[in-house]
Parts: structure tokens; sequence; C-alpha cells
């Protein structure tokens, strides 16, 4: 294994992309925050590091494996992954708060699903799903 990925400097630190989320976190601790803000601001962080957000990316396309993968993670586990794979999720308080969601995003990096084909099949996918609510009449997609 490389011994740069863990070298603080060569890591893409989440957390620099992160500020307004991690604001909103702080926030909703004394107030309430609407979730749907969080999700906007999370998807905004996956955007600016990855190009793509957790919507682009079908759940099936992981094997089973990695689901228990990232349903037995820790946040030391999550760290000692994300650094092996180039990215630091911790800010100056500590492990960032959506940790779980990052770890989600790098191993889709690692399994080379973050493409546009991929992206294409999902929101199709989740277009489908609004589609099929009985009190949907139409689905507006911004592309």
């Amino acid at each position: 294994m490389s011994t740069i990925a863990f070298d603080q400097f060569a890591l893409t630190r989440i957390a620099d992309f992160a500020r307004s989320l991690s604001r909103l976190h702080k926030a909703s601790r004394r107030q309430l925050v609407d979730d749907d803000a969080i999700d906007r601001e999370f998807n905004a962080v996956c955007q600016s590091v990855w190009g793509y957000t957790t919507d682009d990316i079908s759940d099936d396309l992981f094997s089973d494996q990695d689901h228990v993968f990232l349903d037995s993670l820790d946040e030391a586990q999550a760290r000692l992954f994300a650094a092996e794979q180039g990215y630091d999720l911790v800010d100056d308080e500590g492990m960032l708060t959506d940790w779980w969601g990052y770890c989600w995003m790098i191993l889709a990096e690692k399994r080379g699903l973050l493409t546009p084909e991929n992206r294409t099949a999902a929101r199709a996918q989740i277009e489908e799903k609004y589609r099929a609510a009985p009190n949907v009449i139409g689905v507006i997609v911004g592309r």
C-alpha cells in the first residue's frame, strides 16, 4: 500500500468542501433545520468532490459484500478506509457528521460506479418511483 495516502497533504480534505453543511448540522442542534436543506448541502459537497451525488448511483450496483462492508463501518474504520483511498473525513472538530455517506461515495468511486450511464439509469429509476406514486401527476427534472 502506498504511504502517500496517509500523508495529510496528499489527502482530499472533504471538510474543505463541507463548511456550509457543517454549519447546518451545528445549527440543527439549536433550531429546526429542514432535512431537505441538509440533503441539498450534502449533495453539493458530493458534486464538488466527485461530480456525482448519491442519487446518481443505484444501491443495486453495489455487491452484497459492499453493503455488508458499509453497514459494518464505524468512525475509526471509515477514517482509515477513506485515507487509504486518498480522502480525509475529519474537520477541526472531529469526524464529519456525514462520514457514512462520504464512504458510500468513496466506495462508488473505487468500484468505478461514477459513470454517466449509471447516473442516467439511477435518475430514471428515481423518476419512475415518483411517477408510480398515487398522488404524483408529473415529475419536473432539471437537466
